[in-house]
């Protein structure tokens, strides 16, 4: 049991790029299970900041081989600008990168049937980030897409064509206008820049490697309540973003995982529409928007803020197997005086403990308050020197979920990082 999972256990940007970063020099291959250019995974260190959407945030650690897996949905064009944007600070990167032949390939249609539906829907738009990722993988599972190893074929550019043309004849009922050549020029710059990197049969690869004795961290994108099938639909993600998504998407057995990490942050936060309980719409929720620098990685449209949803999260450690919590962004609520947590919610009434089925109901939560630490805890390296209000808020989590906390982010920075279970 050699692969361990990295995944977000709320609506997704929990910070998951970072601890990936700073766990990469225990592992040896970093691979992503899932998602598409949606995702958008920050790491900072040395003072720079960098958004990763489709490569694992192992990349920047020259000993690590990266492995893009066929659960993922691939935009050429996307690839291209990111590897662009990466060779200044890493070197060989056609070494340290491998894609598999499996993963689906996002067409320059595929966003522009996102962007045609999504404004065909009006007032019930999902909030898409319009990567293509809805329509992408609608074509994967409807058997009719085109995958990363279709491009060494010779008649690659009749299929192509043929996937073109069907998304046309669809596009047609829609009154929306376009350019279809403004997106395929970058596009297929990506397919010859994909072309040089090493693209073969990832589930062999990694089962050779974990088999061989080789550690391998699996890392999911979004967050399991934007799963498809166990998140807040149909205000949703396309793809299974929870710890069995790392089976499918990669090609591994169960029997082969052993560690899930889930992260979460002290608080909430959710990209586009869709049930928020403990949303916040005062001027605490901008409080935290701006402290938290709270504006999407890959969208730039500001998050909605709220408080941390303890019902939401033990659901996700259930559906995960989650066996270590991380938290994120503790840093960011350093300064309230008062910090709430939701325990319980009252749906018609009653007091319950389940996320119920659908969104049509009205959720008022229970709170459970809390002092805050107000100091300065991002110098703070280990866990015995936080502050006894952040540590009793720590713990309270811990017996609510069952679950222990080994590690506390307490800052973007990649040393900016508590792990509790290597010494307090």
């Amino acid at each position: 049991m050699n692969i361990d999972i990295l995944l977000g256990l709320q609506w997704g940007d929990e910070g998951k790029g970072k601890l990936v970063d700073a766990l990469s020099p225990e592992y040896d291959v970093i691979a992503r299970f899932q998602g598409g250019p949606n995702a958008g995974h920050s790491l900072e260190f040395n003072n720079i900041k960098h958004v990763l959407h489709l490569i694992p945030s192992g990349i920047f650690h020259p000993d690590k081989l990266n492995i893009i897996g066929n659960g993922v949905v691939i935009d050429p064009a996307v690839f291209k600008k990111e590897i662009d944007e990466l060779k200044p600070f890493a070197a060989d990167l056609t070494k340290r990168l491998v894609v598999s032949t499996r993963a689906n390939l996002i067409l320059p249609t595929h966003r522009i049937l996102d962007s045609a539906y999504e404004q065909h829907k009006g007032n019930t738009k999902i909030g898409s980030t319009l990567k293509g990722i809805g329509p992408a993988y609608t074509d994967k599972t409807g058997r009719s897409g085109l995958r990363v190893g279709d491009i060494l074929r010779s008649d690659f550019m009749d299929l192509y064509r043929a996937s073109t043309e069907r998304h046309l004849a669809i596009l047609k009922n829609y009154s929306f206008s376009f350019n279809l050549n403004d997106f395929e020029k970058g596009w297929f710059e990506g397919i010859e820049l994909l072309k040089e990197f090493r693209i073969v049969n990832t589930e062999y690869l990694v089962n050779d490697l974990a088999s061989g004795g080789k550690r391998i961290l699996a890392e999911g994108a979004q967050g399991t309540m934007l799963d498809v099938d166990f998140g807040s639909y149909p205000y949703v993600t396309s793809s299974n973003t929870i710890s069995a998504g790392a089976c499918t998407g990669l090609g591994i057995s169960p029997k082969r995982i052993g560690d899930v990490y889930g992260i979460f942050k002290a608080y909430c936060t959710r990209v586009g529409s869709g049930p928020f309980p403990t949303e916040l719409t005062d001027e605490t929720g901008d409080t935290l928007r701006n402290t938290g620098k709270e504006f999407g990685a890959t969208t730039g449209r500001p998050r909605r803020c709220g408080w941390l949803d303890l019902p939401a999260l033990k659901y996700s450690i259930m559906i995960n197997g989650t066996t270590q919590l991380f938290m994120t962004k503790a840093d960011v609520m350093s300064w309230f005086k008062t910090i709430k947590v939701c325990t319980s919610y009252k749906i018609d009434g009653k007091e319950v403990n389940e996320l119920p089925f659908g969104n049509e109901h009205v959720i008022e939560p229970v709170y459970t308050e809390f002092r805050g630490w107000q100091k300065d805890i991002s110098g703070i390296r280990k866990y015995n020197d936080l502050p006894a209000e952040l540590t009793g808020f720590i713990e309270f989590i811990e017996k609510y979920c069952g679950v222990p906390v080994t590690l506390v982010s307490v800052g973007p920075d990649r040393e900016e990082t508590i792990f509790r279970k290597t010494g307090n």
